[in-house]
């Protein structure tokens, strides 16, 4: 947890513990109430002054339960962790005041205290001072934090007891609200007459006769009323360390009562519950800003408070994270403007001498650019993408804090050992980012930039010998891309084609691609291959009258020679539409085995697989012809992948323009 907090701070790293909670919270009251989700409706209900509505045919609504009902929350421990551990306790308490329970309860070691009474005196002012802006009434429990001495000398009889007392309440008390009675209890009395005190001596952790009695008296004040609740620090029923306490004692005056529903204690920093005894639910709190062993939220290792719903024939209790509450008056349209401007903070990268050579090395230096155009003050850390392994950096989680308007640049050193044969990653640069806002410090998701490789010169024979393989499309991830500005095809007439097998015909497959209300693709309707072009703003479609073969290789060729569309299947004209115009054009990706949508990602897949695409400026094809199962380049190509060789998770492009075509996640090369 994000120990710097204010008001709303640590709600967004703890909000899918809160969906948690909500969802059993739903769920518990599927199963206990009626006129919830799962209520049959095929029965009438008897009028109810309290439901309305004009239409006059619809089901009538069961309505909820009217009964009396209330809410306490209860806080953890606060102490054994680093002073920023108050800041929680703020949360904590900004928190409550949103829940707008009637009272809140503690269980114990409110201070760090261990110490003498000026310094007790400075942490128990600091402590009152956050917890009196509670909104409600609070109730201390006396932990041993509060109540240990630690000085020179003697310790006055009782320790810190009297302290206590003057400045926070008495040991012991009780009182009522609404239909419930409240029991706090002293769980560090010790010896009075050694003046010891400790909690791992059984003997040092017993019930006095005096507390007993009070107890009793507690408990018989409250005998009328429908529950009872139960406060201490040490949660004596867990055993251990608590071996010889007179525990059995008080259980045993509880169960008597017959109306104690839940005892609350603290101390062993982690969520407990030691489940239900004789009638009565034994929960142990963790901490609300004490030191945590762990943070293991799933586990209850974590901070936070419970809060206890009150009805007269039963309660229920359940634990939110701190900082998990939020307040949706903070949303205004200033706020939302603010974490979008926010979000737009990015590592750009402005500057590159970065070379990929053939053997899978690589050396240079990139440039990059922060620049937060948001009107809050940013502080992120930079790094090289967890996943980027193989590549050394000298780019180490920098950090920095960027004022709002501030523009930085740094330069990364990238390097890359000769492994052609491995699989490895094109590096990326990390931002993770922190909106400072007026009253919260909100960790944004993080956000990569790939840095783009260019390549050094391919040998005249890496085309050469090679096993003829292919791209197998499976999905949107199994597509490969070619950056736009990669393949600088002019105005005018130009071929596409491919050879193509798919492995099913259902739906509107893209084969190559470059659509989206512009540009130019091949797709499959159905199984019917179609060629696209976009002329002034207007789509020709050339397209076949039947589907290609499944399982079987075809060849598709589109050509537009500057006055017709035209459709080539296995190098025999298909069809012709007149079109002319200038060729409209954007700056997506061109895809092989997908489509780009609005934001150039890859959408309505090719199942199957798909070889030898070439793109070239000119119409090749104006009648019959043989198609050749491999292609080769002229200098009129602008793009030609055979498939068959990979380097990293790039495919290499046979062109005169050496470009290349970045491989999906799941991108597979398959024998043909």
């Amino acid at each position: 947890m994000q120990m710097t907090v204010k008001p709303s701070t640590a709600r967004f790293v703890a909000s899918g513990l809160l969906g948690l909670c909500t969802s059993l919270a739903l769920t518990s009251a599927a199963l206990s109430h009626e006129g919830v989700a799962g209520h049959s409706h095929d029965h009438k209900h008897p009028a109810n002054d309290s439901f309305f509505t004009t239409r006059g045919k619809a089901q009538v609504l069961p309505l909820a339960k009217e009964e009396d009902v209330f809410h306490f929350v209860v806080y953890g421990d606060r102490t054994g962790g680093v002073p920023e551990g108050l800041k929680v306790l703020e949360q904590a308490v900004a928190d409550t005041n949103l829940l707008s329970p009637d009272l809140v309860m503690t269980v114990g070691d409110l201070i760090q205290g261990y110490n003498e009474k000026p310094e007790w005196m400075r942490q128990m002012a600091e402590y009152k001072e956050i917890m009196n802006q509670l909104k409600m009434r609070w109730f201390p429990v006396a932990g041993n934090h509060d109540v240990y001495w630690r000085g020179k000398g003697p310790a006055p009889a009782g320790q810190h007891d009297s302290n206590y007392e003057q400045h926070f309440g008495p040991l012991w008390y009780t009182f009522r609200h609404k239909n419930a009675g409240f029991i706090v209890l002293y769980s560090d009395e010790g010896d009075p007459v050694s003046n010891k005190k400790a909690f791992n001596d059984g003997k040092l952790q017993q019930m006095s006769e005096q507390q007993l009695k009070f107890l009793g008296e507690a408990l018989e004040r409250h005998k009328s009323l429908d529950h009872v609740f139960v406060f201490l620090h040490h949660p004596r029923w867990t055993g251990g360390g608590y071996t010889g306490t007179n525990w059995d004692t008080v259980h045993g005056m509880m169960k008597k009562a017959g109306n104690v529903s839940a005892v609350f204690a603290g101390h062993i920093h982690h969520m407990r519950f030691d489940g239900h005894k004789d009638g009565i639910a034994y929960y142990t709190l963790a901490t609300t800003g004490g030191h945590l062993s762990a943070e293991i939220p799933g586990a209850g290792y974590l901070h936070h408070l419970n809060i206890v719903t009150v009805r007269p024939d039963d309660i229920s209790v359940a634990a939110l994270p701190v900082g998990a509450v939020m307040d949706p008056k903070e949303f205004t349209p200033e706020f939302l403007a603010e974490i979008q401007a926010a979000r737009k903070v990015r590592p750009q990268i402005t500057a590159s001498d970065l070379l990929l050579q053939t053997d899978g090395s690589a050396a240079g230096q990139v440039t990059v650019k922060l620049h937060n155009s948001s009107p809050r003050e940013m502080q992120v850390t930079a790094s090289i993408d967890t996943a980027s392994r193989d590549w050394l950096s000298s780019l180490d989680h920098d950090h920095l804090t960027l004022a709002t308007g501030a523009t930085e640049t740094f330069i990364v050193k990238l390097r890359r050992v000769a492994d052609p044969q491995a699989t490895w990653t094109i590096p990326r640069i990390t931002l993770d980012r922190v909106f400072v806002g007026e009253t919260a410090r909100i960790q944004l998701p993080s956000v990569s930039t790939p840095v783009e490789l260019d390549l050094a010169a391919v040998p005249a024979d890496y085309f050469s010998n090679q096993t003829d393989h292919c791209l197998e499309v499976k999905g949107e991830q199994s597509a490969a891309r070619i950056a736009s500005d990669a393949i600088g095809l002019p105005d005018g007439p130009f071929t596409l084609e491919a050879w193509l097998n798919p492995s099913r015909s259902e739906g509107m497959q893209a084969a190559v691609t470059k659509t989206q209300q512009s540009d130019y693709a091949i797709f499959c309707d159905e199984g019917v291959p179609q060629f696209d072009l976009n002329l002034d703003g207007k789509y020709y479609t050339a397209e076949a009258k039947e589907k290609l073969p499944v399982g079987k290789w075809t060849h598709v060729a589109g050509v537009f020679d500057g006055k017709q569309v035209r459709l080539f299947i296995d190098g025999k004209p298909i069809s012709a539409v007149d079109a002319k115009g200038k060729r409209k054009k954007n700056k997506h990706p061109l895809y092989v085995g997908a489509d780009p949508d609005n934001s150039g990602q890859p959408t309505r897949p090719f199942i199957g697989k798909i070889d030898e695409v070439r793109l070239t400026a000119g119409a090749l094809y104006s009648e019959a012809f043989e198609p050749a199962e491999r292609l080769v380049p002229s200098e009129k190509t602008h793009l030609l992948l055979h498939f068959d060789r990979t380097l990293g998770p790039y495919v290499l492009d046979h062109s005169p323009r050496g470009s290349k075509a970045n491989l999906g996640t799941k991108s597979t090369l398959t024998a043909r």
